[in-house]
């Protein structure tokens, strides 16, 4: 009887032991629970907030990038148009179809992470679109190539930027692959821009001194 009786009291303390080890591991969970999604919201309010899987400064750049894409395409189909200059007119071809590739790469990274890119000009471009609509031959040439070379300063610094920035990588990927392109752009540009300058303060000079002569 001895024995049993101590066999039964083991046993009602190893119960009682194993139920407080389930309770202590319960009233855990919770904790544990809240604390993770604490990291968590604490990770993404660093990294910014996500629309459509990308972060909110990557999808900055890439509305920026489409806009700017459309814009050029425009404004290379205007060049070949309006333009006087065979340079002029060829560098607009190249302009609409180096960022319509470019344009298409970056509709298709769009589309797999569901992110709907802008599909007009914004204010800024389309002004600068009806500026440029009202001018013909060398006026044409001097100001879309000036402005040629301000806006593509300003793309590859921006490109640039996003190459070591980006968080998502099929993004990274794309600016590092369209950067030399838009490198040789700008290069380009600055040549033609400097010989149509020229070309203009040419003609000038010679209207002047044709003056003079009468």
């Amino acid at each position: 009887m001895k024995i049993a009786r101590n066999i039964l009291l083991g046993s009602a303390t190893l119960f009682l032991m194993m139920s407080m080890a389930v309770a202590q591991s319960s009233s855990m969970t919770p904790n544990s629970s809240a604390t993770a999604a604490q990291n968590q919201s604490s990770s993404m309010s660093n990294q910014g907030s996500a629309r459509g899987g990308v972060l909110t400064a990557d999808r900055k750049f890439m509305d920026k990038a489409a806009q700017g894409g459309m814009a050029e395409v425009e404004l290379g189909q205007l060049a070949e148009q309006n333009g006087e200059s065979s340079d002029v007119k060829a560098f607009g071809k190249r302009m609409v179809d180096d960022h319509s590739k470019a344009n298409d790469q970056l509709k298709q990274i769009a589309a797999q992470k569901g992110v709907s890119l802008p599909t007009t000009l914004d204010a800024k471009d389309q002004a600068t679109k009806d500026r440029l609509s009202k001018l013909h031959g060398s006026a044409f040439d001097k100001a879309y190539m000036r402005d040629m070379v301000m806006d593509h300063k300003k793309d590859v610094a921006e490109f640039k930027r996003e190459c070591t920035t980006a968080h998502d990588s099929d993004l990274k990927n794309w600016a590092n692959q369209t950067t030399p392109t838009l490198e040789s752009h700008l290069s380009e540009a600055e040549k033609i821009s400097g010989s149509t300058s020229g070309n203009a303060m040419g003609k000038n000079n010679t209207s002047g001194m044709s003056a003079q002569s009468h």
